[in-house]
Parts: structure tokens; C-alpha cells; sequence
């Protein structure tokens, strides 16, 4: 009687885990039909509005302190306040599309950002503008939101070309930021930017409310709190996360050096070149990052390390003609086609790689990713600056070259560990 009560006991188990898996199955299969190609572009074209309101800030900064009558020196704790808005909201909201619902989490971000953006345009006080900057740098962290939703909707075998094309639109938003408030600024000034762009985010929330599938992913047990703590812990024991999050610093520090220091020589006697002109190299950049949405497909192949490997080295070459930059407009724009082209690679292949080591994580995973960029994004601005201002664009030019090495001498000391990890991961998932 026993045996049969054991027997019968076992095969409902087994029933029960057989229509468990089916289920799972079900549902993930449903996940991944919702990502078509038309969603994906519009995650793509949403990070990179999103991301913008970040930028939009930089070029205008002369216009904000002449109408508002502050002081120069003090203007630029406008970019300050928005970069940390944006630092916090990788610790806070990006690790929530792990435990709420990540739809209502996306739109949610969208709206706030959307009113913020219009307090900024409509601040009349120095304060009021730095608060409402802070909030639009704190819900610009939708766009890690949407490249974990997009990673869970993706199919596995796609998972580094879908990362790869959202991402394309994070870069290229940062690099036409710059370009599109300086031109909406010039025929409409710069409150006119945030008006604007507030507009276009209200669009999108509606969009993305007809067009996003409502999706369920794993949560994890527990409370806000513990779910925030565990991203420390995740940090701790994961040593993928933390390799990955290191070539973050150093590829993001990079990519700051030049992005920030660029406008001192260009706009210095002889070239004496405007905004615009400036902001035209931006587009080169473009073109560099568009051609790195490849970088996925190939993590998908297997081929994630290697990529990373040979990006980097592209990334410590192309200081080479970028160092020509007062002498040659044509050296220094095929520079900075290489470096967006290396720095967009090596930020795909990473994603895709702990996507794939943790699904159940995903969400904190990228916020603590993300944390390594934010750092690596600020010190490559003051590093940039200060060598600038004391031994001149060649030193720049090395500082970006001897951070480019770094990276590359980083990856190949820890290829092999980072890709056992992966694999030891995944046999966890």
C-alpha cells in the first residue's frame, strides 16, 4: 500500500511538473512573440528621447545662466544634478522592473518625465530648475528599464541582436542630444528643448500603452528593500557582473574623455568651429554606433569575448587619428567613427552576456552595470578638463589611449574566468 501511495504520489509530481513547465513554457513563448520588429524599433526610438533629456542641457548652459542671471561657474551644476538624478535612479527604480510589473513601470517613468520636463522649460527660480532637472535625470533611467524588458520579451537566440538595436538608440541619443537642443535653441530658445521633448514623451507614453504586451517575468521573494540589498550582493558574488561592470568604467570614461574635452580645441582659434559644426561630428558617431548593432548577433553566435577583445583594441587605436584633431578635421572624424563603433560593441557584447548568465536578475543586473558607467561617465569628464586646461588635446589624446589599453589589458586577464562564469551561471538559472 505504501509503494502505491509512493507511486501514485510520484506521478502526480510528476504530472504537476510536467503542466509547470508547459506552463512556463507557454508563457515565455508568448513573451518572446511579443518583441516584433516594430516594437523593437519604438524601444529603441524611446531610449534615445529618453536618454536625450539627459544632453539636451550641454549646449545650452550659456543660454540657461544668461536668462535666469546666474553666474557661470555656477551653471553647470545644472549637468551635475541631472548626472546624479540619474545615478540614483539606477539604485532605486531600474532594480523595481525585477519585482513590479515592468509595463506600468515604463509608462509611469514616461509621464513623470514628461511633467518634469515641463517644470524645467517653465522653472523661473535656480532652484526650481535644479530640482526639476534632478527628477528628469532620475526618470531617464527608463531606458535600462526597456533594454531588461526587451531582453526578457527577445527570443534567446536573438537576445544580443535585440539588446544591441535598443541600445544603438541609447547612443543615439547621446550623441544627437547635443546637436538637436542647439538647433531647436537657436530658432526658439532653450526652454522651447524641454517643451518640446515633453511633448514627444507624452507621445510616446500613449504609443507604447497600445503597442507593449503586458508581460509577467519571475520576481524575486521579498521586500523593496531586500530586493535593492540584493543588488549589492549580486555585485559581490558574481564575478561576470563585476569584470563586465569595470570595462563599463573604463570604455564610458573613454568615450567621456573625448565627448567632453572635443569642443575646447575645435572651438579654439585656428579651427574656430560653432556649436553646429561641433555638434556635426556627433553624426559621424552615428555612424560608428549603427554599424556596432552587429555586435549583437555575434554574442548570440557564441563569439561575445572575442568581440570585446578586438572592439577594445579598436577603441585604443582610434586615439590615434583623434589626437589629429587640430590638424586634421578628416583624421579626427574617422577617430571618432572607431570609438563609437569599439565603445558600442564592447557595451552590447556585455549586456548580452549577463543577460544570458542571470534572466531571473535582469533588471539588477543592468542597474548595477549602469552604476559603473555612471561612475566611469564622471571621472572621464574631469579627468578630460583638467588635462586639457594643463598639457593641451595631445595629452587628452593619450589619457583616452592609456584608458583604452587599460580595458584592453583587463580583458584579456580575465577572458577566460568572465566566460566560465557565464556558463557556470547559466547552469544555475
Amino acid at each position: 500500500m505504501t509503494a502505491e501511495t509512493e507511486r501514485s504520489t510520484r506521478c502526480l509530481s510528476e504530472s504537476a511538473s510536467r503542466a509547470l513547465l508547459s506552463g512556463q513554457e507557454q508563457k515565455a513563448g508568448h513573451n518572446h512573440a511579443a518583441l516584433s520588429p516594430g516594437l523593437t524599433l519604438l524601444f529603441s526610438i524611446t531610449c534615445a528621447l529618453a536618454v536625450a533629456n539627459v544632453y539636451f542641457a550641454q549646449p545650452l548652459l550659456n543660454s540657461m545662466a544668461e536668462s535666469m542671471g546666474i553666474a557661470s561657474g555656477l551653471i553647470g551644476a545644472v549637468v551635475t544634478a541631472t548626472q546624479a538624478g540619474y545615478a540614483l535612479g539606477l539604485l532605486l527604480i531600474v532594480p523595481l522592473g525585477d519585482l513590479v510589473n515592468r509595463r506600468r513601470l515604463v509608462l509611469s517613468q514616461i509621464v513623470l518625465s514628461a511633467i518634469a520636463l515641463a517644470a524645467v522649460g517653465a522653472s523661473q527660480t535656480w532652484l526650481a530648475l535644479l530640482g526639476a532637472m534632478i527628477v528628469v535625470g532620475l526618470m531617464a533611467v527608463v531606458v535600462q528599464v526597456l533594454v531588461a524588458y526587451a531582453a526578457l520579451l527577445a527570443q534567446p537566440s536573438q537576445r544580443g541582436q535585440t539588446v544591441g538595436t535598443v541600445t544603438s538608440g541609447i547612443v543615439l541619443g547621446i550623441l544627437l542630444a547635443r546637436f538637436a537642443s542647439g538647433l531647436v535653441a537657436d530658432q526658439a530658445g532653450w526652454r522651447a528643448v524641454y517643451f518640446v521633448s515633453s511633448g514627444l514623451m507624452l507621445t510616446l507614453a500613449a504609443v507604447l500603452w497600445k503597442k507593449v504586451p503586458d508581460t509577467e517575468s519571475p520576481r524575486p521573494p521579498g521586500t523593496y528593500l531586500s530586493l535593492i540589498s540584493s543588488l549589492f550582493t549580486l555585485l559581490l558574488s558574481d564575478p561576470l557582473l563585476r569584470v563586465k561592470g569595470l570595462l563599463a568604467l573604463l570604455i564610458f570614461a573613454a568615450f567621456s574623455v573625448l565627448w567632453t574635452a572635443m569642443v575646447l580645441p575645435l572651438s579654439a582659434p585656428p579651427l574656430s568651429l560653432s556649436h553646429t559644426a561641433i555638434g556635426l561630428f556627433g553624426l559621424a558617431g552615428v555612424a560608428g554606433a549603427l554599424a556596432a548593432r552587429r555586435a549583437g548577433r555575434w554574442a548570440d553566435q557564441g563569439s561575445g569575448q572575442r568581440v570585446t577583445g578586438l572592439a577594445l583594441g579598436v577603441l585604443t587605436f582610434s586615439w590615434l587619428p583623434i589626437s589629429f584633431a587640430q590638424t586634421s578635421l578628416l583624421a579626427f572624424a574617422c577617430g571618432v567613427i572607431l570609438l563609437d563603433f569599439a565603445v558600442q560593441a564592447v557595451h552590447v557584447t556585455s549586456q548580452s552576456l549577463i543577460f544570458a548568465a542571470r534572466p531571473d536578475a535582469q533588471s539588477r543586473m543592468v542597474g548595477a552595470y549602469m552604476g559603473f558607467y555612471s561612475i566611469g561617465s564622471a571621472l572621464g569628464a574631469v579627468a578630460a578638463t583638467q588635462t586639457y586646461e594643463r598639457w593641451g588635446w595631445c595629452a587628452v589624446s593619450l589619457l583616452g589611449a592609456s584608458i583604452s589599453a587599460v580595458a584592453l589589458i583587463l580583458w584579456y586577464l580575465t577572458r577566460h574566468p568572465a566566460t566560465s562564469s557565464t556558463s557556470h551561471q547559466g547552469r544555475h538559472r
